[in-house]
């Protein structure tokens, strides 16, 4: 018999520019779509450290973030490198 002890992800999320928007429009929208997906989290008590953010040239974010996978324990996963 097997049993998980610890579960973590690892991704890497590109919040991109939506086409049919004017470039500022599009920008502020992935600004707010980056903040409710930190919010969502934060609600959900999903445990999250994010690893990388970064702003592109075009005004998309880019993170590396690591989640909490099905409400398990993360572990160690968590911790500073």
């Amino acid at each position: 018999m097997k049993r998980i002890k610890a579960a973590c992800l690892l991704q890497t999320v590109h919040f991109q520019l939506k086409d049919n928007l004017g470039h500022s429009a599009a920008v502020k929208n992935v600004q707010e779509e980056y903040a409710s997906y930190k919010q969502r989290l934060e609600r959900t008590r999903t445990q999250y450290r994010i690893d990388r953010e970064e702003v592109l040239p075009d005004g998309s974010i880019l993170i590396e973030i690591r989640k909490q996978y099905n409400n398990h324990d993360c572990g160690d996963y968590m911790e500073q490198d």
